[in-house]
């Protein structure tokens, strides 16, 4: 709504407050009370409850929110539909939101966006298929659909007027509807070629008929009108085409900025090179006069190579023959050399042709003489009653005499292409057809110079205007009268004086004009413009310079007249009226045609031409008969409209231009439709249809009217309380007067339709969900008990095979022991294959695994075999992972494996760390001893700690072993070597300690004695020792004590014991006392060896008090381990059984101990 709230009424706002805030209150539609009773309670809440009064107008506002953004679909629906702000407005507001479409009852405004809005699609025109008018938003598609229907129910003839300016859409918008057609209406493969030609049609006539202006790049230059034919079950089975008015003048002449028609640049531009060299032409625009006055031969929105490739495949789906297109595209060819010809003046001033090259290339086209062509463009022939006389042409005469003939080849093939074309859509069934007609006719037309073509255009528009207001104001007046509504004459403007003023007979603009052109003398354009002052000057609607006052004469020149259109003043310069008027080709250039061997021009320029003496119709005499005949045809037909508007002049998509689109709303009539449209009601249903939609507002019509319609319609209107001056009741409609009673209703409406869509949503999805319910219910209950059927005999079967199963296993585990049989076939193979499954999950996981699973009685001698198989694949496996040095590494572990296993404490933590091939870099030895040792390759050196024979103080030495000598190093000196060959041996301790003693013999003077030392890496230096000596058996480990050379004949001792901290330091006794850490098992084995003496003595002492012997108290194997773990473990436990032996041996008591014992 445009208007604000505050501008309507009080009575009606309220009204609309009160049904709006009712509806939203109410919670169902059969509660709705009436309209007085519930404004009486309202106004009672108004005064009570300032907030009640806020939320209703919000609801309200709420309702309009989208039509106050998007503007209303139908401009009958203003408010204010006398003011041409508030129709811009809306139109404005509906362009903003893509909505480019919008109605005056069944007129179709349509404002050119400029962009693609994705709304053409098949999906749309299904959407718009076969639906009512109004029942979906405005759309081209819906008016091409409504005009269909009615076709095909009422069998009449329609037609679709679409006008506008240049660029606002026209002839997208007849391609669209075409396109509609030809998607929506039945066929068959028949058929299917009608509907391709006439699909392919619209390519042809836009290459030939249109052109780029300043306003659009495919601007049509004639006016087209087609008949799309249909049968009685709707297929379109034929067509024929009208054109109005070619431009011809645009051959030869094009404004700065402007092209001359499509197809010479599409020829040019996209023609194959074989075309182009035998139709003489070059693959360059610039080459070409014809082409180039515009100076945009070039223009990037327009691709000529695709629509060359578009306008050939459509020639030959319109049946075009090869001869017909080779002889239409010599014509356009020789047209452009046509205009390359050039005229030079002889000494008598006549025109010569400059060069014959174009003349022959025109001469071969055209099929004419090259001396008569040349002679027909130069001379001119005159008939007098005695003899034929041929005058030579100036310069001026031939170049018009060139442009006249390029204007009539040009102009009569367009006619024979119209033709041609028609013939392809010539229907051939000579059953009545019924017809929708397309007229896609140019616009009112108003430039800064406006001429003759303008003149004819807006004439035109004149006339569609006039029939237009009559075509209307019949069908609302038939309307009214067929309803029994009371018809009020309608005041608008009536036309038929201007178009009176351009047409009258013997006193119109048009009869003085032809009266001008047909005058001998010296008639110019400035003797036509006097003599219309002369006869039309008193005329309202004209004005010339000579008639205007002092005010108006300074925007007209002498040689402008002025005419008063309905849609506005417009300004016409008499400059080449006459010429393009007569549109005159001398006889003998029509001749030469008339002998033209191209089959085109041969069927455009007849002989029975020349035989006719009498003056040619002019151009304005022409059209004015062929808008006569296009009126008659219209006048018989039911119109539908559709008017164009461009938002802007530059093509820019979403820019609204408020002066543009005002001035093409004023020249289009819009607003004066619109008076007619609304001088009665605005809006009209009928009752069917109002009552289907709005019958939810009234409990007695909702859900179901049983009654006739227009009475369900009246109790509707009554309940909702619309007042008698708002509405009128016809005979099959309902007229509504205000739209705001509409829109009322309307958003009531979709109040109610929001609440009711909820309940019945809640209803049908408890009843689908109640079906549904069941149904499942139902069939859970079949498949239990089929399943449950299934289960039984699913398990009696396995039952019956487990009874089977168990009585072949029970025979077969009583016949287990016996050879192979029947009996015990199965469960033997049960059992090796169980056996085997277990065995897979329990193999070793290394060589040292030494497990197996136990076999049963029958698989023990093939999993011996396995075992054998197995360990033998993993020894061997782990042999080929075993690189080099790791065999070396481990042949080390096992040199000290034979050494130290078993022997000394500490080994076991040593076993998993690799050995490494030195603990010293040649960079921590002294560069001095590396060159004293240079020629014996240093295999392995260690830091040690060196005690003194004598003192045994400590002091650090490097201990280096070479191939053949072991190095006592300190810093830069050799302090003692010892040679493999003469070492004696060496001898460690069976604790965790880290001293060795290597034993050398004293006989040689240069050695002192044995060597003393502790390393941190025992294991592994006394091992690479042995290993590079080769003295493996020559290594000793003592338990207690060892003894050492000190000097030749003089021996010293060391003593070893266990300690909480690790110590070498010199005993009391002047020993050395070597103090090795108590490890954790040793103190285990400490504690466990006292507990086996005090049990072993107290066994002991109970065997001599019963006079048994300990054999008897303990098994051998007992004994045996438990005397070999104190051996092993307990030195001072060993001291007390041998004091124990020596007493029984003495005879002081009986033996305790067997042999065993004795040994040990």
């Amino acid at each position: 709504m445009s208007r604000s709230r505050a501008e309507l009424g009080r009575s009606e706002y309220r009204t609309a407050i009160g049904l709006v805030f009712y509806i939203r209150k109410v919670s169902s539609p059969l509660s709705i009370q009436p309209v007085s009773t519930r404004l009486t309670k309202e106004r009672h809440i108004y005064k009570g409850s300032e907030v009640r009064l806020s939320r209703i107008q919000l609801n309200m506002e709420g309702a309009l929110t989208a039509r106050d953004r998007v503007g209303i679909q139908d401009f009958v629906l203003l408010d204010s539909y006398t003011s041409e702000s508030a129709f811009l407005d809306n139109l404005r507001k509906r362009f903003r939101e893509n909505l480019i479409y919008t109605y005056i009852g069944t007129l179709l405004v349509s404002v050119n966006p400029y962009k693609d809005l994705e709304i053409y699609t098949p999906k749309q025109m299904e959407i718009y298929m076969g639906v009512n008018f109004f029942e979906l938003p405005p759309h081209l598609y819906a008016l091409a659909d409504n005009a269909y229907r009615t076709m095909l129910t009422e069998y009449n003839n329609h037609f679709i007027l679409i006008s506008g300016e240049s660029g606002a859409g026209k002839t997208e918008a007849s391609k669209k509807i075409l396109q509609y057609y030809a998607v929506t209406c039945p066929c068959t493969e028949q058929l299917q070629t009608v509907r391709d030609r006439l699909l392919l049609s619209n390519p042809v006539l836009e290459a030939f008929g249109n052109a780029k202006t300043l306003r659009n790049d495919n601007s049509s230059r004639f006016g087209k009108y087609m008949d799309i034919q249909f049968d009685f079950k709707g297929a379109a089975v034929g067509g024929h085409i009208l054109s109005y008015l070619l431009e011809k003048s645009r051959v030869v002449h094009q404004n700065h900025g402007e092209r001359n028609f499509h197809i010479f640049y599409q020829l040019v531009e996209g023609g194959e090179e074989e075309l182009l060299r035998w139709l003489g032409l070059e693959r360059n625009c610039q080459h070409y006069s014809y082409l180039v006055q515009g100076e945009c031969a070039k223009v990037s929105s327009i691709n000529d190579k695709s629509n060359w490739r578009t306008v050939r495949k459509a020639l030959s789906v319109i049946d075009f023959n090869e001869n017909d297109i080779e002889h239409l595209f010599g014509i356009i060819a020789s047209v452009l050399h046509l205009g390359n010809i050039q005229y030079d003046a002889d000494n008598k001033g006549s025109a010569v042709i400059g060069n014959n090259a174009e003349v022959r290339w025109i001469s071969k086209l055209l099929g004419v003489s090259v001396l008569v062509l040349q002679e027909a463009l130069t001379h001119r022939k005159i008939e007098t009653r005695a003899e034929e006389v041929l005058s030579p042409l100036n310069v001026d005469q031939a170049y018009y005499a060139r442009d006249a003939l390029a204007k009539a080849i040009y102009g009569r093939t367009f006619t024979w292409l119209v033709n041609k074309i028609n013939e392809s859509l010539a229907n051939q069934d000579p059953s009545r057809k019924t017809v929708i007609g397309l007229l896609d006719i140019y616009g009112f037309e108003v430039f800064y110079i406006n001429s003759f073509e303008q003149f004819c255009i807006n004439y035109c528009n004149e006339k569609l205007q006039q029939l237009f207001i009559q075509l209307t104001l019949k069908s609302e007046q038939e309307e009214y009268e067929l309803e029994g509504i009371e018809w009020e004459p309608v005041q608008y403007f009536n036309n038929k004086i201007i178009c009176d003023l351009v047409e009258e007979k013997y006193r119109g603009i048009i009869s003085v004009l032809d009266e001008e052109c047909l005058r001998l003398g010296g008639a110019t354009d400035l003797t036509f413009l006097e003599k219309l002052e002369e006869t039309v000057g008193n005329h309202p609607h004209f004005v010339t310079h000579k008639l205007a006052n002092q005010k108006t004469r300074k925007t007209l020149e002498r040689g402008d007249f002025r005419l008063l259109h309905y849609a506005g003043e417009v300004t016409y310069c008499v400059i080449g009226f006459l010429d393009k008027n007569n549109d005159l080709l001398y006889r003998n250039i029509k001749e030469v045609m008339c002998k033209s061997r191209n089959l085109i021009v041969k069927q455009c320029f007849m002989p029975s031409e020349l035989d006719s003496r009498k003056r040619p119709e002019t151009v304005a005499t022409q059209f004015k008969s062929s808008l006569v005949g296009l009126i008659k045809i219209l006048t018989a037909k039911e119109p539908s409209y559709v008017r164009c508007l461009k938002p802007n002049d530059g093509k820019q998509a979403g820019r609204f231009d408020d002066v543009l689109v005002r001035h093409q709303v004023k020249y289009l009539g819009l607003m004066e439709h619109l008076r007619v449209r609304r001088a009665g009601f605005a809006y009209r249903r009928r009752y069917e249809i109002f009552l289907q939609r709005y019958k939810s507002l009234c409990p007695d019509t909702w859900p179901h009217w049983r009654g006739p319609p227009a009475e369900g319609v009246e109790r509707l209107v009554k309940y909702i309380g619309y007042k008698p001056d708002e509405y009128k009741l016809g005979r099959t409609k309902i007229f509504i007067r205000y739209p705001r009673t509409l829109f009322a209703t309307e958003d009531a409406f979709q109040i109610c339709k929001n609440e009711l869509a909820t309940k019945i949503q809640a209803k049908y999805k408890g009843y689908r969900v109640k079906g549904e319910y069941h149904k499942q219910k139902q069939a859970a209950i079949k498949i239990e008990a089929c399943f449950r059927g299934v289960l039984a005999r699913r398990n009696r079967k396995k039952r019956e095979w487990a009874v089977c199963t168990i009585k072949k296993f029970i025979k077969g585990f009583m016949y287990r022991n016996q050879p192979l049989c029947d009996e015990n076939a199965k469960y033997l193979n049960f059992v090796r294959y169980n056996y085997l499954m277990r065995l897979r999950e329990y193999l070793p996981k290394h060589v040292l695994d030494k497990t197996w699973l136990k076999p049963p009685a029958v698989m023990e001698t093939t999993s011996e075999m396995l075992h054998k198989i197995c360990y033998r694949t993993m020894v061997r496996r782990y042999v080929r992972g075993v690189s080099t040095q790791r065999k070396a590494q481990l042949q080390l572990k096992v040199v000290t494996s034979a050494i130290f296993k078993g022997k000394k404490e500490g080994y076991p933590q040593t076993v998993p760390k690799p050995f490494t091939d030195t603990r010293l870099s040649e960079q921590e030895i002294n560069m001095k001893v590396l060159q004293m040792i240079r020629n014996e390759r240093i295999k392995y050196g260690t830091p040690v700690v060196k005690y003194d024979r004598n003192g045994y103080k400590p002091r650090p030495r490097q201990l280096v072993l070479t191939q053949g000598a072991a190095y006592m190093v300190e810093e830069a000196k050799i302090k003692q070597r010892v040679e493999y060959a003469t070492l004696k041996g060496v001898s460690v301790s069976s604790l965790s300690d880290g001293v060795f003693v290597i034993h050398v013999p004293c006989e040689e003077n240069k050695q002192k004695g044995d060597v003393i030392l502790q390393c941190d890496h025992v294991f592994e230096t006394v091992t690479k020792l042995c290993v590079l000596a080769n003295k493996q058996n020559s290594v000793k480990v003592v338990q207690g004590s060892m003894k050492f050379t000190i000097q030749p004949g003089k021996e010293g001792i060391i003593d070893f014991s266990t300690g909480q901290e690790p110590m070498v330091y010199k005993a009391k006794n002047g020993h050395l006392m070597v103090v090795a850490p108590r490890t954790k098992s040793t103190e285990q084995s400490s504690k466990l060896s006292l507990s086996v003496c005090t049990e072993l003595l107290r066994k002991s002492q109970e065997a001599l008090a019963s006079g048994r012997t300990l054999r008897e108290e303990f098994r051998l194997s007992q004994l045996e381990a438990l005397v070999r773990m104190l051996v092993e473990n307990e030195d001072e436990f060993v001291d007390v059984l041998h004091k124990d032996l020596h007493k029984v041996r003495t005879g002081e008591g009986t033996s305790l101990f067997d042999s065993h014992l004795s040994t040990a």
